[in-house]
C-alpha cells in the first residue's frame, strides 16, 4: 500500500485538495519557516527543527532565534501587510545567514503568512571580509609603492647646466615608465628614459630592475652604446620569459662642449630637439632590451647642443592616446605642439592631451624636458 505524502495542514480555510505538501522543505538544508500574521511560527522544516528544536513551532518569530524582542527590521511583517517579497541578513549566534521573506495566499488571494527561507552565508561573508581585509593592505602597499616610484624620480630643477622638467602619468597605481637623470661625474650627465612592456605591478618592479642597474652601469661605462650593451647582460642574468623586455633611449651630456652622445634600445618615440631652427630627431637603430639576443650592439650618435635649446623623451603612452572617434593623438600632433610651445611645452601637451583624450589612459606616459641652461 502506497503510503501518503507527509501533509501539514496550515489554517483550516485552506481546502484539502489545496493543502501544501512540505515533503520537499522537509529535504531541504536551508531553514523554512511559515510565520502567520502575528509573528507566530506555525512551521518550521525539519532543518530548522533539528537546529533550533521542535518546540520552536507555536513561539513568536523571534524568541526562537534567542531574542527577547521582536527585530527593528521585521520583514515578515512586511511581507503580511504589503506582499512584498523582502531580504535581509540574520545574526544567528556565531552565523550569518540570508533571509528571504515571501508571501502565503488563502484560495481567495488574501495574504494570511510569510514564508521564511534562512540560507547560511557565514562562510560567503567571512571570506568576502578576508578578501577585503587584504585588498586593503594590497591597496595600502601599492599606495605605498607609488609613492616610492614617485618620490625615486629626478629632482625637477637645475643640474649644473640643464633645467629638468617632466609630467608622469601611470595608467595605474604603478608605472611602467620610467626615466632619469644624474651626474656621471664632473663633467657628464647621464639622461634615459625608459618603458618597460605593459603596466602594474610587474612592469612597475621591472622599472626597478631598469634604475638600479643604469646606476651601476654609469660609472664604469661612459660610452652610451656600451652602458646598454651591458645592461643587456645584466637583464639576461634574470633569465626571464621573452615576453618581458623594455625599451629605453639613453645619452650622455658632456658640458664640456654641450655634446650629447646617444644610442637607441628600441624606443619607438624618437626624442626631439628643439633649437631656435625648429626640431630635430634623434635618431638612432637599436633593438629593445630582450632575452631573444645573447648581445647586441647599439649605434651610437652625437648632436651638439646650444644654449636655450630643449630635448623633449617621452614614451608611447602619449601619442597612443585615443580620442572618442578612436582617432590616435599621434606623432604629428605632438609636433605640431611642440613646434608652437618652446616655452611653455610641457603644459601646452598636457593641455591637449587632456582636451583630446575621452577616457581615462590605457597606458602609462611621461614626458621630459632638458633644457641647456648655458
Amino acid at each position: 500500500m502506497i503510503q501518503e505524502p507527509k501533509r501539514i495542514f496550515i489554517n483550516d480555510r485552506i481546502k484539502k485538495d489545496e493543502i501544501i505538501s512540505y515533503e520537499v522543505l522537509d529535504g531541504m538544508v536551508d531553514w523554512v519557516r511559515v510565520i502567520d500574521r502575528n509573528g507566530i511560527i506555525i512551521y518550521a522544516n525539519k532543518s530548522m527543527e533539528d537546529e533550533l528544536g521542535k518546540d520552536i513551532v507555536g513561539k513568536k518569530c523571534y524568541s526562537a532565534l534567542g531574542k527577547c524582542s521582536a527585530c527593528s527590521r521585521c520583514i515578515s511583517s512586511t511581507t503580511v501587510s504589503t506582499g512584498e517579497v523582502v531580504e535581509k541578513e540574520e545574526n544567528i549566534g556565531d552565523r550569518i545567514f540570508s533571509v528571504k521573506s515571501s508571501p502565503v495566499k488563502d484560495p481567495d488571494g488574501n495574504i494570511y503568512a510569510a514564508v521564511e527561507v534562512f540560507r547560511d552565508v557565514t562562510k560567503e561573508r567571512k571570506l568576502e571580509k578576508e578578501i577585503i581585509k587584504k585588498n586593503e593592505k594590497m591597496s595600502k602597499d601599492l599606495s605605498f609603492a607609488r609613492t616610492i616610484q614617485k618620490n625615486i624620480l629626478p629632482k625637477q630643477g637645475t643640474l649644473g647646466p640643464l633645467n629638468v622638467d617632466y609630467l608622469y602619468f601611470p595608467s595605474e597605481m604603478l608605472s611602467g615608465d620610467i626615466f632619469d637623470i644624474n651626474k656621471i661625474n664632473e663633467n657628464l650627465i647621464g639622461i634615459y628614459i625608459s618603458d618597460v612592456v605593459g603596466h602594474g605591478i610587474t612592469a612597475s618592479i621591472m622599472t626597478m630592475f631598469v634604475r638600479q642597474a643604469m646606476k651601476s652601469i654609469k660609472y664604469d661605462y661612459l660610452e652610451p652604446s656600451k652602458a646598454i650593451s651591458e645592461l643587456h647582460q645584466k637583464f639576461l642574468d634574470l633569465n626571464l620569459d621573452t615576453d618581458k623586455y623594455f625599451s629605453i633611449f639613453y645619452g650622455i651630456f658632456d658640458k664640456r662642449d654641450n655634446t650629447f652622445r646617444y644610442v637607441n634600445g628600441g624606443h619607438n618615440c624618437i626624442p626631439l630637439h628643439i633649437n631656435c631652427n625648429g626640431i630635430e630627431f634623434l635618431e638612432s637603430k637599436g633593438y629593445p632590451i630582450t632575452c631573444l639576443f645573447d648581445s647586441i650592439k647599439y649605434e651610437e650618435k652625437s648632436v651638439k647642443l646650444q644654449k636655450g635649446d630643449k630635448m623633449l623623451f617621452y614614451t608611447d603612452g602619449v601619442i597612443e592616446t585615443r580620442n572618442e572617434k578612436g582617432e590616435l593623438f599621434g606623432f604629428d600632433r605632438l609636433i605640431d605642439i611642440t613646434s608652437k610651445n618652446k616655452d611653455n611645452l610641457l603644459s601646452a601637451i598636457e593641455k591637449s592631451l587632456n582636451e583630446f583624450k575621452y577616457k581615462d589612459v590605457d597606458d602609462d606616459f611621461a614626458l621630459l624636458t632638458v633644457e641647456i641652461m648655458n
